[in-house]
């Protein structure tokens, strides 16, 4: 007798080479690896290089980077993320992101809304999974690359 699939779902892979990067200014880069929007949930990967910065914002859930290769910071705190380096961002915390080395990769997992805000902490723009996923595609299929397939649900 054998078990139904439903008690015990297949795992999913997604090569390294499956998804690919876009580019989101500078030649820095971006692919998004997978959208629940049931839970709010987006994971990314982005490839960072020296000078770049994203806006300050806050997010409005909780945040884990993982740094891989490279290194970035935030202007609000001392610390410096290096590759083997974790980071939990509580909901709420607000920062603005700096890449301080080439080729610096990082995973973020993510839940919730990204909010940026200007320099007076007005709210300039809020960035969630769904639109994310929805850039990334939009790139893909403007430089002719075949859809992505993000694992979503």
């Amino acid at each position: 007798m054998s078990i139904p699939e439903a008690i015990h779902p297949e795992a999913i892979h997604i090569g390294a080479d499956e998804l690919p990067f876009i580019d989101i200014g500078d030649g820095s880069l971006l692919r998004v690896l997978q959208v629940k929007r049931g839970e709010g949930l987006w994971i990314i990967e982005n490839v960072f290089k020296a000078g770049y910065e994203v806006e300050t914002h806050k997010h409005t859930g909780p945040v884990w980077g993982y740094t891989t290769s490279g290194a970035w910071k935030y202007k609000e705190y001392d610390y410096v993320n290096r590759a083997g380096s974790f980071l939990y961002e509580p909901a709420g915390s607000v920062h603005t992101l700096q890449c301080i080395e080439d080729n610096t990769r990082v995973w973020f997992q993510m839940y919730g809304s990204n909010i940026n805000l200007d320099a007076e902490g007005n709210i300039t723009s809020v960035v969630d999974g769904q639109m994310t996923l929805d850039f990334y595609l939009a790139m893909c299929e403007a430089e002719g690359l075949p859809t992505p397939k993000v694992l979503v649900e």
